[in-house]
């Protein structure tokens, strides 16, 4: 049985981006909307005003109101061109904060689901392509009240003849629709697509000593993965920019044919006097340009809703799955870790069967040292992330000093363990560690951990990162003792130090947390330094088949 896909269908309409993404710029969006409306009114005014000095020349007193509304249109154009400008920075900015935030608030598994190329593809395509979106309603405003304008203006003049232009206009509103129809669909094809060369970039960032290596495989990557997915996102994009070139030709055709029934066929039925006709086609012509713009940024907006859904289908947007804190309290001293019954069941997309850890039944006291080793496989680091609060357990239990540990604390939970994964990730500044003596304090460690030759210390920057593995993960030591948490969780920490710095984790890091009570974690495979363990945890197959004391300690 397939399992079911992990990213259920939420649907988003067409306006609700402007209301998630930029509500606290809604006074912005609200005077952008006003000026776009007063500008095509006076749009219609003016063309009114145009027809009337037609139809009825030698009237001098009406360069006034012509002047008056000419100096409004361009001012209020350039006014809301200032507007459009800082909106759409605004926009760039909470579309990208607020996705960041959510991206950090959702669960891991949830994000690991998602995949990295998911989550730069919304942070950068989606962002970009929401803004523009953004800027387009202002513009959207000014074409929509000049066209209103214009038809209440044709409404007043002659009734018959506006049911014969708006029963025209019905029917080029349904041929336009039909293919616009076909262009979103497309857009949507196009934006699944763009997750999958994400990927292909994020392989050639990350493979590129692979690719270099074996000619052979790069040339496929390239000539066969690559092409094959930027050509396909080529295809269905001009496919879909050709349906609009052909909605905007149909547009454009509707007037002319609308221009040529009210000027040749109409008045063969409808008794219109020559002045308005004179009048009507002039006005029809007028309408020519804020109707092809409508029709210009429809790719824009039928964008935004592609991308929208896209985000609403990750469920980042509204942040469904957010983590919560609700009570925050200082982290306990010592604390004495303890797991009941836990077990976790993960299933990876597109395989049949996945991997059911438990039920684990543990204890990890104060001032103890714990060894947890196994094989490949044998669910280490799935329980890493389960007693680091990443993950939650599907059934069971996890105690932190006897307080059970819920949805509601968990993020308290957290701030009471340091943990170095083996896929860690090194930031280049000590971030959130309020202290006064930082940078002393950090000199002190890079003294300590061997690194004070290659790297410096200023208002808690790092002057570099770009070290081996193994000094990498001395900095990431670094920043643990810093933090000065209860527990201390190290995935594989050892694998890549120098034989000397290896012995002296074991020997002498190891021991030094212990005494001061600290609650020590350790997934390893130097099976040499197990007897300086006081509780060794072997798993096989997700479940604990031995935990126990060393028999050298025993002796």
């Amino acid at each position: 049985m397939k399992p079911p896909h992990p990213f259920p269908p939420h649907k988003a309409n067409t306006l609700q981006y402007v209301q998630l993404l930029l509500k606290r710029s809604w006074p912005t969006i609200v005077v952008a909307i006003l000026l776009g409306l007063i500008s095509g009114l006076c749009n219609a005014k003016l063309i009114a005003l145009v027809n009337q000095a037609v139809t009825q020349p030698s009237q001098p007193q009406a360069l006034i109101p012509f002047a008056v509304l000419v100096v409004m249109t361009l001012g209020i154009g350039v006014l809301s061109q200032f507007i459009l400008i800082s909106l759409s920075q605004d926009a760039i900015y909470q579309l990208r904060m607020t996705l960041s935030r959510n991206i950090l608030l959702s669960p891991l598994p949830h994000l690991e689901r998602l995949g990295d190329h998911r989550l730069l593809a919304a942070l950068t395509d989606d962002v970009r392509v929401l803004s523009r979106t953004v800027t387009v309603f202002p513009n959207l405003c000014v074409d929509l009240a000049t066209i209103g304008g214009c038809l209440a203006y044709l409404a007043w003049l002659s009734g018959p003849m506006f049911v014969l232009l708006v029963l025209i206009s019905l029917v080029a509103v349904w041929s336009i629709q039909a293919t616009i129809r076909k262009a979103q669909a497309l857009f949507a094809i196009a934006r699944d697509e763009e997750d999958h060369l994400f990927k292909h970039f994020q392989a050639i960032t990350r493979g590129t000593k692979e690719l270099k290596l074996n000619r052979r495989r790069r040339d496929e990557f390239l000539n066969r993965t690559l092409e094959t997915s930027i050509g396909g996102l080529r295809q269905k994009n001009s496919h879909a920019m050709k349906i609009f070139a052909l909605s905007d030709g149909l547009g454009q055709l509707s007037l002319f044919v609308t221009l040529g029934v009210v000027l040749f066929i109409a008045p063969q039925f409808i008794q219109t006097p020559l002045p308005l006709l004179a009048t009507y086609a002039l006005t029809i012509t007028y309408l020519t340009m804020p109707f092809q713009n409508l029709l210009h940024r429809l790719p824009d907006l039928l964008r935004g809703k592609v991308s929208l859904q896209k985000i609403e289908h990750m469920q980042l947007a509204l942040a469904h799955e957010q983590e919560i804190d609700t009570t925050p309290r200082s982290p306990q001293p010592l604390s004495q870790l303890e797991l009941k019954q836990v077990t976790y069941h993960y299933h990876p997309e597109g395989e049949e069967h996945g991997f059911t850890l438990g039920p684990i039944n543990l204890a990890f006291q104060p001032g103890q040292i714990t060894y947890l080793i196994g094989g490949n496989g044998s669910g280490k680091s799935t329980l890493a992330k389960l007693m680091t609060g990443l993950y939650v357990p599907q059934h069971g239990s996890i105690s932190l000093c006897g307080t059970p540990i819920t949805d509601q604390n968990r993020e308290w939970y957290r701030q009471h363990i340091s943990a170095i994964f083996s896929d860690f990730f090194l930031f280049d500044r000590c971030l959130g560690l309020d202290r006064v003596n930082l940078d002393q304090d950090v000199r002190h460690y890079l003294k300590q951990l061997q690194l004070d030759h290659k790297v410096q210390v200023r208002d808690g920057q790092l002057s570099t990162t770009r070290l081996s593995q193994g000094q990498r993960k001395r900095l990431a030591l670094l920043t643990a003792y810093l933090e000065d948490r209860p527990i201390y969780l190290f995935d594989e920490w050892a694998a890549d130090q120098e034989p000397a710095f290896r012995d002296l984790f074991y020997t002498d890091i190891l021991p030094k947390l212990k005494a001061q009570g600290k609650t020590v974690i350790v997934i390893t495979h130097d099976d040499r330094y197990f007897y300086l363990a006081d509780q060794l945890v072997k798993l096989e197959y997700g479940r604990v088949i031995e935990a126990q004391v060393p028999l050298a300690l025993v002796r």
